[in-house]
């Protein structure tokens, strides 16, 4: 998340000829700003050259309509407004006035920020609740405002801490590379602005829905004329003997991160058991903190189920050239100070010692309210629940997934941020379907992997490139369509799969 350090291609408050955009875009800067400029049907734009997330370069990214989508986490833009229309991006982007005389292109001053709608709708909610600080609340909240929703908003969190950049938890911040004032995705003070009420530590016990209300862990009762319930998920906990030593960590929340920093910083060896995405991450982030990893696992093949043999064989190398010591084909069975027992009668010696064993959907309130549960809470295609004015998002979600024809749950932080976003909207009465094809990514030392759809079962994968060579595209399918697509350092080629999906839905 570093911004560019110099001004990049030609200065375009000076002109540039009309034809350098030959081949639709354009890098350039204007006052020491770099800025991009695309030709599209409708026009030439200019907009904020880095994506307002990590900071990608937009012009490695894909045009498509009026709109540039980040290469490498997939945010797009509106480049007539500069809007952040698609998450993980929230922040819009400045645009330019792009003027064309004499043969030429001039970019010199920045447009003014459209004015967004006010809502319209009799029906306009009063009071809107948000269970949950995630993604998919926080994205909710800030989109609603963003749609000059005037009425309350309340958000109740058990955290300890505001909304953060989750993902992170478990990669720069935790290696040791990202600072913690990266974390939040808002300060403080636009919570005060926004006029959202986020209401920390707090636990909602129950919904009423005949009454509309829901009701905390002190007793409060608040009211609600739309509710949104994003609680996302919580770790799989270890249950064998020594599970409960303060050298045990899970990690979900900033708190948990912070845990395990403060116990890396007296530490050498450590023991991870599973091999998800989450416990991948965490070894890979330890290791840039010198510790000894071992990973534990049943699995033959790190990320086998997820990602097939050929890229787990892949993540296991990669990870072993890195140091990580694994012990596949085994469980940890117990835990005793600081020797870890396993299934296959090996001791380990750790510090410490982090579960990475997976998550379960937060239900509980759900099915008190009475709410349609199938692995998740039941929603229909504009993400609201089997009661009319409660919807769900996030981690805990079930939706028809209009690409495979199937109601499907993910545990992706993407995902959840446009379905908090497409929730918010449907909540003043937009009725917009829950369409965006499911993406996330995983970080593994410098190697970043972008996944786009989901193949929980495939009876293909399809290699182009070399895998080793860190150069590759791995299409999973069934029955000859397209389920997913992976990609290591093919990011323009990761969005192209993304709008393929997306027009086969259309």
């Amino acid at each position: 998340m570093v911004e560019n350090q110099s001004a990049s291609g030609p200065d375009l408050s000076q002109g540039i000829p009309v034809h350098a955009l030959h081949e639709g875009k354009l890098l350039g800067h204007v006052g020491g700003k770099d800025v991009l400029v695309v030709r599209t049907a409708d026009g030439i734009f200019a907009i904020d050259a880095l994506c307002s997330h990590y900071h990608g370069p937009l012009v490695d990214g894909l045009v498509e309509g009026n709109t540039v989508r980040c290469p490498w986490h997939h945010a797009c833009f509106d480049l007539r407004s500069g809007e952040a229309v698609r998450a993980p991006a929230l922040s819009p982007l400045s645009c330019w006035e792009v003027d064309q005389r004499d043969g030429k292109l001039f970019v010199q001053n920045k447009r003014d920020q459209p004015k967004q709608e006010q809502p319209a709708r009799s029906d306009t909610p009063e009071k809107v609740i948000i269970i949950g600080g995630g993604a998919a609340g926080f994205a909710a909240a800030e989109m609603l405002r963003r749609r000059n929703y005037q009425g309350s908003i309340v958000m109740l969190s058990a955290d300890t801490a505001g909304p953060v950049d989750r993902p992170n938890l478990s990669k720069d911040y935790l290696a040791g590379s990202a600072p913690e004032e990266w974390l939040p995705l808002r300060s403080d003070k636009y919570y005060s602005k926004q006029n959202i009420d986020v209401r920390l530590r707090t636990e909602v016990t129950a919904i009423d829905v005949t009454a509309r209300h829901v009701v905390t862990g002190n007793g409060d009762k608040i009211p609600y004329d739309r509710l949104l319930l994003a609680t996302g998920a919580e770790p799989v906990r270890l249950t064998i003997p020594g599970a409960d030593q303060p050298n045990v960590y899970t990690l979900r929340t900033l708190d948990d991160s912070r845990a395990i920093i403060a116990a890396a910083k007296s530490s050498r060896r450590a023991v991870v058991t599973g091999a998800s995405f989450i416990g991948l991450e965490v070894a890979a982030s330890l290791r840039a903190r010198d510790i000894e990893v071992h990973v534990v696992a049943p699995a033959k093949c790190p990320m086998e189920r997820v990602l097939g043999p050929e890229l787990g064989d892949f993540i296991r190398a990669l990870h072993e050239e890195h140091g990580v010591i694994f012990h596949l084909e085994d469980t940890v069975v117990a835990i005793e100070g600081s020797k870890v027992r396993l299934k296959s009668g090996a001791v380990l010696e750790a510090d410490f010692v982090v579960a990475g064993i997976g998550v379960r959907p937060r239900l509980a309130l759900a099915e008190q309210a009475g709410l349609a549960i199938d692995d998740g809470v039941v929603v229909n295609a504009h993400l609201e629940t089997s009661v009319p004015g409660i919807y769900a998002a996030g981690d805990i979600a079930r939706w028809p997934d209009p690409h495979s024809g199937r109601s499907i749950r993910v545990e992706h932080w993407v995902v959840a941020q446009r379905q908090g976003q497409i929730a918010a909207l449907n909540m003043l009465g937009r009725q917009e379907k829950f369409e965006s094809v499911p993406f996330f990514w995983s970080q593994h030392y410098d190697i970043p992997i972008n996944y786009v759809g989901h193949a929980g079962k495939w009876d293909e994968i399809v290699i182009d490139g070399d895998i080793k060579a860190k150069d590759c595209t791995l299409q999973y399918k069934s029955g000859g369509q397209v389920l997913a697509t992976v990609t290591i350092y093919r990011d323009l080629e990761s969005l192209e799969a993304e709008v393929r999906m997306e027009r086969e839905i259309a």
